[in-house]
Formats: structure tokens, sequence, C-alpha cells
């Protein structure tokens, strides 16, 4: 199976926990569906990621990144590589690699899906950001990356100012997966 073709899988078989959700699902399909190119950020316009809340063992923080570029906390997570073999394989790696963590657990389904602009490759774009939980092992200690300024472990209910759009929506949703994994 191609990434591509695992994309679709995804995305064909997350269940939407609202019509908000189910909107941005078909949305993710329209764009996915016809050009297998668009899992790369070579992709003109737009492409899909993958990122990752990494919620602690005690299921009751969540990791986040201040990220370099943009200067807000959000998830951990970017561009699809070669290498990737799935899409939650490509938000487990990005989320090992800018959190420092070895041992993380993926969901096995997404949390979320949103559709953001950005300045990528060279220009205007849009990711469509596939996103999922992930947990931490027990005694976890992360390491800044090249990518963040900071990482911080914050409860749900002292989340850090400036947080990026679209992250506090998977706190609820990353935090019941691990309570339950």
């Amino acid at each position: 199976m191609t990434l591509h073709e695992d994309a679709l899988a995804v995305l064909s078989a997350w269940a939407a926990p609202s019509a908000e959700a189910e909107a941005t699902r078909q949305r993710f399909l329209d764009f996915v569906r016809p050009d297998p190119s668009t899992v790369w950020r070579e992709h003109a316009g737009g492409h899909v990621t993958a990122s990752a809340l990494v919620v602690d063992a005690s299921a009751e923080r969540v990791l986040l990144c201040l990220h370099g570029r943009i200067k807000r906390w959000v998830q951990m997570g970017g561009h699809c590589e070669p290498a990737d073999a799935t899409i939650a394989g490509a938000a487990l790696r990005e989320a090992t690699e800018e959190s420092g963590i070895l041992g993380l657990r993926i969901s096995e389904a997404p949390i979320g899906l949103d559709v953001h602009h950005v300045f990528c490759s060279g220009g205007p774009s849009l990711h469509y950001d596939v996103r999922y939980a992930a947990l931490a092992p027990p005694g976890a200690v992360e390491m800044v990356s090249a990518e963040s300024s900071a990482l911080g472990w914050f409860a749900p209910d002292a989340l850090p100012d400036p947080l990026a759009d679209a992250t506090d929506v998977l706190v609820a949703p990353a935090l019941a997966w691990a309570k339950r994994a």
C-alpha cells in the first residue's frame, strides 16, 4: 500500500464526531483522492501533513512545542517523507523527532483533521493535517529539537499562550484516548 492509499483508507474509515468534522473529512477526500502526489510537500498549493498531540503516561497533561517559525504553541507534526509507510507512522516519526521521546504509542485513528494556511515550499500553501494522539511512556523526558524554541507539559485548564489555531480542540480527545489506551 502506498502512502497515498493509506491516506485514503484512513480518511475513508475515520468516524467524524460532528457535522463540521464530516465536512472537513469530505474536503480532505476531495483533495487527496484524485492525485497521489498530494501526500508530498512538493504538491503545489497544498499537501497532507501529519501531527500528534503527545499525552503524558498519567493521561493528565499534553506536551506542546513552541514552534520556532510561527512562534505559537502547537502539537508536534510536519511533512510526510518518502520512508513513511503510513500517515500514522509519519505522525509518530514527527512526534518522536520533535519531542525527543522514544517509545511513544500512536492512536489507531486520527483524533482530528484540520486544513490551515501556511507559507511552505516557497509560497502560500494549505496543510491538510491528519492529527493523532500519542502516549508517552512512564518517566519520559522531552528534549527540544531544532524545530522548536521550547517544549512544555500542560494541564488542559492551563494551556499556554499564544496557542496555534485548532490545537486546543485536540486536548480533550487526546486525553480521552490516552485514558483508554
